[in-house]
């Protein structure tokens, strides 16, 4: 057995804690380039907290998922004042924007010589400067991963900036962030995060440190996930959330992930969907595709027994079986009106573009089970 495990240098945990940031910040220096997607009323909290230390910032707001045009403007205008560190505040999106830019504000180059499949793929060389990643929805455990989503639109595909070098200094986590997101996007951030927990855990080749954290990881959604997008003031959960996403973070850095991120990848560069919406439409329908192609091709599987135990956990019964558990994720869709596919923009021309894509993607490679062109179109004509 042979495996390693990375993450940020510091992770902070815990309601309230977003009022360290005028301590953390003094780590790397007083002048900060803010990278936000937060809600109003949180910047303004944060700018606040950072007046009354004395910093000095600038800020830089992304309300959508990052391109490598987005990337090179944030670069550049981070190039025209001197820096200390960023601080990436806000979702998946904010949080991987700051990550590339920290990097690239330090290496040489444009964005498109380090990215993997459209890209040179080169390697980064240098340190990021500091990054203090904050959190504001628990979807994407973007504050511990060592990579950034990037879109492409010229090549009509998402793909990564991938480097240990990506890593953020800081992870504060401040479940008290997500109180004001809202219920759908509680519900596709949350499926996102089932799938980050449910892929490393099933894929093919996962360890005993991520094993844990993707089996804590579902215990939480399962008990938290309802009681989030129903109730979404309901502090306990939040945390409880927040926690989940933090971990899917840790688990997709050190293991790998599989057929709905392979497909949200392409199918992300054809429409404009969010990445966790996209996610939440394939989950049950590549969970069931996976375990049919497993259970036909290779019964002795260890991970067919990996997804008995998920369906058991997230029933919360010992007598459940695989397909309980994608049960339970439908039911959740259903409860929660996740839209399908074809209702955010795909369309069956689009198939064969993105199957081709997709068997080149990264994380289709840590699918438990290699599946075949006509099996990946069957998960998207279930999704639509």
């Amino acid at each position: 057995m042979q495996f390693e495990f990375v993450t940020a240098s510091r992770i902070i945990f815990g309601v309230g804690k977003l009022n360290t940031i005028g301590s953390l910040i003094k780590e790397f220096g007083n002048t900060a380039l803010i990278i936000s997607g937060a809600p109003q009323g949180i910047l303004d909290k944060l700018l606040k907290l950072l007046d009354i230390n004395q910093a000095n910032y600038s800020i830089k707001v992304i309300d959508y998922e990052p391109t490598v045009d987005v990337i090179r403007q944030v670069v550049e205008h981070a190039r025209q004042r001197p820096l200390h560190l960023l601080i990436g505040i806000g979702g998946g999106s904010a949080i991987d924007t700051a990550k590339a830019a920290a990097a690239l504000l330090t290496n040489p180059g444009d964005v498109s010589d380090y990215l993997e499949v459209v890209g040179l793929n080169k390697p980064l060389i240098n340190p990021s400067l500091p990054l203090i990643a904050i959190p504001t929805t628990s979807g994407t455990g973007s504050e511990v991963t060592r990579n950034a989503v990037i879109g492409s639109p010229t090549h009509q595909v998402k793909v990564s900036l991938r480097s240990n070098y990506l890593l953020p200094r800081i992870a504060l986590v401040d479940p008290e962030l997500t109180i004001s997101v809202p219920p759908f996007i509680t519900a596709f951030t949350g499926l996102d995060t089932l799938t980050q927990l449910i892929e490393p855990f099933t894929c093919n080749s996962p360890n005993p440190l991520t094993d844990a954290v993707c089996l804590d990881g579902i215990q939480r959604v399962a008990h938290s996930l309802y009681f989030a997008y129903d109730q979404g003031r309901d502090i306990h959960a939040r945390k409880e959330m927040s926690l989940a996403s933090l971990f899917s973070g840790l688990a997709l850095t050190n293991a790998k992930l599989g057929a709905v991120h392979g497909l949200a990848g392409p199918i992300g560069g054809e429409i404009s969907a969010h990445h966790g919406a996209i996610c939440a439409s394939l989950l049950p329908n590549v969970m069931a595709v996976n375990i049919s192609a497993l259970t036909n091709r290779s019964p002795d599987h260890p991970a067919l027994e990996r997804y008995a135990n998920i369906g058991k956990i997230l029933c919360g019964d010992p007598m459940a079986t695989a397909e309980s558990g994608i049960q339970w994720v439908r039911n959740f869709c259903l409860h929660a009106k996740i839209q399908s596919l074809s209702n955010v923009g795909l369309t069956e021309s689009k198939f064969t573009n993105i199957i081709e894509k997709s068997l080149k993607a990264s994380s289709m490679k840590g699918n438990p089970i290699t599946l075949t062109a006509d099996e990946l179109r069957n998960i998207l004509q279930m999704s639509m």
